[in-house]
């Protein structure tokens, strides 16, 4: 007996303890990435800082592939980042996703290729080359943003038919709101049309009363007309308090 508790001791520890470690490997992993990519956010940005100091500072060659690398960049990180934020709500985007990453490997072999002609000595060997890195560059940029304008069409489309389908909804019951005051309203001009005649009746039909005879229909108000005249006349039970009301100010006591 003795044997078999501590068997069962030794196995529960291994568990936790192998538990332990995996959320320690699992810990580590994930700061690990949180750091690479924090480098890597902080490469990227002063790459595209040095970028652009050269496409402002320098003529020629130089800032000429200094532009074209910017705009390359620009267009497939804006495209890259409203693809990846539009297929979280829209699944049929994940085909423009794959085509964007096809696109890309273009787009990092052609930033690479760039970004060694500005080591190259030979200028102008570039800048016979120059004309043929424009147009791939723009056949890049064209398709990136062809994606990025598409998927941004098909999010305004749905917000739009969406707008459209509450506002039809809100019409709807906007106009069931109105006939139900409308109602009310008859109802209520009803009961006081016949509480004031029942009123106009005179003192004939209280002596009546009071001798033991019965009010007639055209003396006494109906109870059924009372009751809405009589629930009209009640205080209002008070609103409900939403979010978007502003908070009454305590009124000074001094």
């Amino acid at each position: 007996m003795e044997a078999a508790l501590i068997i069962f001791a030794l196995m529960v520890l291994f568990t936790f303890l192998g538990l332990g470690v995996y959320a320690t490997v699992k810990v580590v992993g994930a700061a690990k990435r949180g750091v690479d990519r924090t480098i890597t956010q902080a490469r990227r940005t002063v790459e595209d800082t040095a970028l652009r100091a050269k496409s402002l500072g320098q003529v020629g060659v130089a800032g000429a592939l200094a532009q074209l690398r910017i705009d390359l960049r620009t267009s497939m990180r804006t495209t890259q980042h409203a693809l990846h934020q539009g297929v979280r709500t829209d699944a049929s985007l994940k085909e423009s996703v794959q085509l964007f990453e096809r696109l890309s490997a273009h787009g990092h072999e052609l930033d690479d290729e760039l970004k060694h002609l500005e080591q190259e000595p030979d200028r102008r060997r570039i800048a016979d080359s120059l004309p043929d890195l424009r147009e791939r560059t723009a056949r890049i940029t064209q398709a990136a943003d062809s994606l990025r304008w598409a998927a941004r069409d098909r999010a305004r489309r749905f917000a739009d038919d969406d707008l459209a389908s509450l506002s039809a909804q809100i019409e709807v019951e906007s106009g069931a709101l109105r006939d139900w005051s409308r109602e009310s309203v008859d109802d209520l001009a009803a009961a006081a049309a016949a509480w004031d005649a029942a009123q106009g009746a005179g003192p004939g039909a209280h002596a009546g009363t009071a001798a033991g005879q019965g009010p007639t229909a055209a003396q006494a108000p109906d109870a059924r007309a009372a009751g809405p005249r009589q629930a009209a006349l009640d205080p209002a039970a008070p609103a409900p308090a939403y979010p978007w009301h502003k908070t009454r100010r305590p009124e000074s006591t001094t």
